[in-house]
């Protein structure tokens, strides 16, 4: 079950609103000030400041499209419980020889994060996952191989 929306969890949307609203604001009014006070030095050819604060810029800029991308087309999931793995769906599975289960959460790809245990439901386990029941077990290729994991619950 492969999909190609993308999706947020409303706490996600309300970091990535709050996010942009300081960039817009503080961080634009920072990087104009900078790009003011470079262009008063002079010489724009080999001034090292202006050309640092026109790099600050872009990648601001880069960065708010990008945001403002996100929260345009992506839509707001939410954790919920339910017998089949879906986007948002907290779930316990055991790998292959592994001693330990672990506890991830299937998430929209803006939202990925192995540490915290959120995979993308894109990646190739959470591919994999979606749309199994309590008990199923799934392969994944990997460059060493398919790997089993079998799903202990689904919250």
């Amino acid at each position: 079950m492969q999909t190609t929306s993308e999706f947020i969890s409303s706490e996600r949307r309300v970091e990535l609103e709050k996010e942009l609203k300081e960039l817009q604001t503080v961080q634009r009014k920072s990087v104009i000030e900078k790009l003011e006070f470079a262009k008063s030095l002079g010489d724009l050819s080999e001034n090292a400041e202006y050309h640092s604060a026109r790099e600050e810029q872009a990648r601001l800029e880069e960065r708010i499209a990008k945001i403002e991308y996100v929260l345009k087309t992506s839509k707001v999931m939410e954790r919920h419980s339910s017998s089949t793995v879906e986007i948002g769906s907290t779930i316990v599975i055991k790998k292959e020889g592994a001693s330990e289960p672990l506890k991830v959460s299937v998430v929209g790809t803006e939202e990925t994060d192995m540490l915290k245990g959120f995979i993308s439901h894109r990646s190739p386990l959470g591919a994999a996952l979606l749309g199994k029941n309590k008990g199923d077990t799934v392969k994944v290729n990997t460059p060493k191989g398919a790997i089993g994991y079998t799903i202990i619950s689904i919250e």
